[in-house]
């Protein structure tokens, strides 16, 4: 539908007044959060940031009722559940228009943080901020956008929820304009090709830090924009 069109359907009316475009970013982590040594080394906060038109719906749209058709039940992607040969087609759909995602992450190495950081209301905002702050938004002129739109998992506990809101809310507010407004919500991936594309490239990443299998990693290499270690001391080295 054309910006600015009218769309009525049984009474209801949606008009897009913005001419200029949102930024999407889409967020996935990798790993979990149990601190203790039998929970995962590390964990990885990824987003993928982009414009519509999204390239990637009209693919993997196509792709998952190939597969459906094939035999194969698909509600969504899911890389670390979906079989190899499904990942290597999901991959190759997201490459083609490779120009039009950036991909930044934040490895935390959990073995790393002192204890007061080991727990989710601590760690997440502080992780967050350095993800959306540092590498996230600067590679953008934020003055171009009518909004910034965050999309996450829907988030079934509710501290992590609040801790995920509270790192999103802060560093927005602070880094945005007075023009420029901003969004949160919390979406089944299920619903969202940009969930589930974050997921894979979020997936490949945490792959190569967690167990070592880079291969993933190098076929999405060209994508990922920053991939950086966690520093324990907060955004650009505040407390």
């Amino acid at each position: 539908m054309p910006r600015g069109s009218r769309y009525l359907r049984e009474g209801f009316t949606f008009h897009l007044t913005h001419t200029r475009p949102c930024l999407y970013v889409f967020l996935d982590e990798g790993g979990n959060l149990d601190f203790s040594p039998h929970g995962t080394r590390y964990l990885s906060l990824t987003s993928i940031s982009t414009v519509r038109p999204f390239f990637f719906d009209p693919p993997l749209i196509e792709l998952r009722y190939d597969l459906i058709e094939s035999g194969l039940d698909m509600p969504r992607f899911h890389a670390s559940e979906d079989r190899q040969v499904v990942r290597d087609q999901v991959f190759k759909s997201i490459l083609v228009h490779d120009g039009q995602i950036h991909v930044d992450s934040i490895i935390v190495d959990k073995t790393q943080l002192p204890d007061g950081m080991k727990k989710v209301e601590h760690l997440y905002p502080i992780a967050l901020a350095q993800l959306l702050k540092e590498l996230v938004l600067p590679s953008y002129n934020l003055a171009l956008f009518t909004e910034v739109i965050v999309i996450t998992d829907t988030l079934p506990v509710d501290r992590r929820r609040k801790a995920v809101e509270k790192g999103i809310k802060l560093t927005l507010a602070a880094a945005l304009s007075t023009g420029t407004r901003y969004r949160i919500h919390h979406h089944p991936s299920a619903s969202c090709m940009g969930l589930q594309v974050a997921d894979y490239c979020n997936w490949a990443i945490y792959r190569k830090w967690q167990s070592g299998d880079a291969r993933s990693h190098g076929t999405i290499h060209r994508l990922i924009r920053n991939e950086r270690p966690f520093t324990q001391g907060g955004v650009n080295g505040g407390s």
